[in-house]
């Protein structure tokens, strides 16, 4: 039998960075897949992945997504989907569950856009880890550094399990 050592663990980072792809599975999204977390002290507090609202039909069910049917681009015009984001999802789920969120750190497979920016910030989250880009970042970074959060673009190169993300994970224009 061999013994593991604790430099045979997987980061903590990577941990996540394994969980929070998982999650992202769950998305009907049509246009994106995207997973997060909510953790503080290496304990995961809340999940959240992209999609309707609970209850409501899922976009392949009303025909196809409403941005796609108008031609809008990825990253504009947020207010007309009828998903919520993955970060908006793991927000509310704490706030249902009365879970704070004061000083954690939030895994998201993209980064987030701008009005999710603006909820981490106003959330207590103290930082931000993301694993790929998002349309329109330098907004929602320019709003998470002026109100003090810490933000790391995670680097998987050295993780042990790479993952390319779920279908749709990217759009076409990020691949």
């Amino acid at each position: 039998m061999t013994t593991k050592t604790k430099a045979d663990r997987i980061s903590w980072d990577e941990y996540f960075y394994g969980i929070v792809h998982l999650v992202a599975e769950r998305s009907v999204c049509l246009r994106r897949k995207v997973g997060c977390l909510i953790v503080r002290n290496h304990q995961i507090l809340a999940s959240g992945y992209n999609g309707p609202p609970a209850g409501h039909p899922h976009p392949d069910e009303l025909g196809g997504c409403e941005r796609d049917i108008e031609g809008i681009k990825s990253g504009e015009r947020l207010e007309l989907c009828v998903c919520l984001h993955a970060e908006q999802n793991a927000l509310l789920q704490c706030a249902r569950n009365g879970v704070a969120v004061e000083g954690a750190e939030i895994y998201v497979t993209v980064f987030p856009c701008p009005i999710c920016a603006r909820m981490i910030a106003n959330s207590g989250i103290k930082h931000v880890k993301v694993f790929g880009t998002y349309p329109g970042e330098a907004r929602s970074r320019s709003v998470l550094e002026k109100c003090g959060i810490a933000i790391t673009m995670l680097d998987v190169s050295g993780f042990r399990t790479i993952l390319t993300g779920p279908p749709g994970w990217e759009t076409a224009d990020e691949k």
